[in-house]
């Protein structure tokens, strides 16, 4: 099928699975596959763009990840402050926008700063959004959301008769990006590791085998393909 007809879905979310498992098939360190996989990320913004994508979300770092053995946390940590310090040249230079979402009071205060750098130089930017998930895990979102809604309430800010679905998304992290079409999880995992759990409500699922540093344009478009092919039908059951 072409490029030209297909379905392109608006919001791609991707849960870049498979780094690990990917650099022990070559004999080397876990750190090596995230190393590599990092290069990968940057590959498919440019590719999700060119066919159409305007919102890609990918899953960097969960809430749960602080678990891992500390080098490779560190080496995660590491990777991430080198994207943020290249990423404002290269959102400039790809006019593309740059999100962090996630809880970010959990970070470095080093981070932190790097990231209100990067989304306050990039907020005009007009080509793809990239949200980039970092200490993000959705029932931490979920339950920071009811945490403010609640506060809202208790000082009058919003009425309990005004609290709706709309209303409860803009307590989200995701707040006036629309929720993905699509979600690919790499590696053939299929499960969604507590990730956009509200967002996901009518988001088609794609599993592909292949791990993360091995994806490329090709396998983009077999999974667009997969969901420009999917019969999506809203508010019935058939």
């Amino acid at each position: 099928m072409s490029e030209n007809i297909l379905n392109i879905p608006e919001h791609v979310a991707i849960i870049l699975d498979g780094n690990g498992r990917w650099a022990k098939k070559r004999m080397m360190p876990r750190n090596y596959g995230h190393s590599q996989g990092s290069k990968v990320v940057e590959k498919i913004c440019e590719e999700a763009y060119n066919i159409g994508i305007k919102y890609l979300t990918v899953y960097a770092f969960s809430t749960e990840n602080w678990k891992r053995p500390k080098d490779e946390v560190d080496a995660l940590m590491n990777l991430l402050n080198n994207y943020l310090e290249t990423s404002i040249k290269t959102s400039k230079k790809n006019n593309m926008r740059v999100r962090i979402i996630g809880d970010k009071s959990g970070l470095s205060e080093d981070i932190q700063r790097k990231i209100k750098t990067l989304e306050e130089a990039s907020e005009k930017n007009t080509g793809l959004n990239f949200q980039v998930a970092i200490n993000y895990g959705s029932r931490d979102e979920i339950t920071r959301a009811v945490k403010a809604l609640s506060k809202d309430l208790k000082d009058d800010r919003l009425a309990l008769d005004n609290i709706d679905e709309e209303t409860f998304s803009q307590y989200l992290d995701t707040k006036n990006i629309p929720d993905p079409d699509l979600l690919i999880r790499t590696s053939g995992e299929q499960r969604l590791s507590n990730f956009l759990l509200w967002q996901f409500a009518y988001t088609e699922f794609y599993f592909p085998d292949v791990l993360w540093p091995d994806f490329n344009k090709e396998e983009l478009l077999k999974a667009v393909k997969y969901y420009s092919e999917r019969n999506r039908k809203f508010g019935a059951i058939s």
